[in-house]
């Protein structure tokens, strides 16, 4: 008996040793595995661009009008960026957001449609945007789920479609718009505030909730953390996917009115490069491009990161080239940092 004794005792100080000399993240290390410490390195970062852009352009970048710019701007892709989280997180990515934005826009802006809503309500135009929008998604999803295509391929299948029906329908002119309704709204201020940052706002808000609060959410992070496991627990994977590209395109259509609304047209050229922006804003904020791990108020500070990034450029007269390198630069580092953290929770 006392044999047995002495052994248990022996193999737990064993494993309280190996405990001890296990090593673990101290200090900054340990405080960037935790998601409020990489929201905390997030602030940190818009707040140096905020001072270099005080430092570099003065009065000029302070300015409030600068300010509601940078929000104007940032709301467009935001939307974009929110429903990107939730693909990205689910396992997925869609590289077809900047071309539903384009025709979805061309759609809610022909002749014809904005012609029944000047017979009937501008809402004919928000309608018809997000029917484009859903049944883009809804296409992406089922080509994914069902069709077994890689996410990849079926989302650039869906780039080059709806980008080139975009210029079909549009005949590759500009298509103005002559609601008056519908621009009144869109372009209005509540209290000062743009509508459209409201309604960047309102994505975000509704999107966090989704996520981190519904059974919607719980299962994006299962499908995206460990498909086989989600499908073993009871959840619908196929359906489930099908669901997140329709976020996804709903996202889209909504950033499509927003866009249209902002600069009164419809074109084929809205959300050009918006999918790279919105992976990188995604990235940047924290959501593992693996899957099963997301974050929408990470993602709103990546956006809001670049956005003020390419405004600081603007204020000061640098190229577009220029920007475009230091967003491949912070994006690369955003990547690396994300695999080292990883690696150091799966060792520990």
């Amino acid at each position: 008996m006392s044999d047995s004794s002495t052994g248990v005792s022996s193999d737990t100080a064993r494993v309280e040793q190996a405990a001890q000399e296990t090593p673990r993240d101290r200090g900054p290390m340990a405080l960037m595995r935790t998601g409020a410490g990489r929201n905390l390195g997030l602030v940190i970062a818009l707040a140096l661009l905020c001072l270099a852009g005080v430092i570099t352009a003065g009065d000029q970048f302070a300015s409030s009008a600068n300010v509601l710019t940078i929000l104007r701007l940032a709301s467009v892709i935001g939307v974009v960026s929110i429903g990107m989280t939730f693909v990205i997180t689910g396992g997925g990515i869609d590289l077809s957001v900047g071309a539903i934005v384009a025709l979805a826009s061309v759609w809610a802006t022909t002749l014809a449609t904005q012609t029944m809503a000047e017979d009937t309500h501008w809402l004919v135009m928000v309608l018809t945007a997000l029917a484009v929008g859903v049944g883009c998604g809804l296409v992406n999803g089922v080509l994914v789920a069902y069709g077994n295509v890689v996410p990849f391929i079926a989302t650039l299948a869906m780039l080059a479609a709806a980008r080139g029906l975009a210029e079909i329908i549009a005949q590759r002119r500009t298509q103005i718009v002559t609601v008056d309704g519908f621009t009144d709204f869109f372009g209005a201020d509540v209290l000062g505030i743009p509508v459209l940052v409201l309604i960047f706002a309102l994505v975000a808000v509704i999107g966090w909730v989704v996520l981190n609060r519904t059974t919607f959410g719980r299962r994006t992070l299962a499908v995206g953390g460990n498909p086989e496991a989600a499908r073993l627990a009871g959840i619908n994977v196929k359906r489930h996917t099908v669901l997140l590209y329709v976020v996804v395109g709903l996202c889209c259509a909504i950033a499509a009115l927003m866009i249209t609304a902002r600069t009164t047209t419809g074109s084929s050229t809205h959300g050009t490069l918006y999918e790279l922006d919105a992976i990188a804003a995604v990235v940047i904020g924290g959501t593992l491009l693996s899957g099963g791990r997301g974050t929408i108020v990470g993602t709103v500070f990546g956006v809001l990161i670049f956005t003020t990034l390419s405004n600081v450029f603007t204020q000061n007269n640098l190229s577009s080239s220029a920007q475009a390198v230091a967003k491949g630069v912070i994006i690369v580092l955003a990547v690396l940092l994300q695999q080292r953290l990883a690696r150091r929770a799966d060792s520990s």
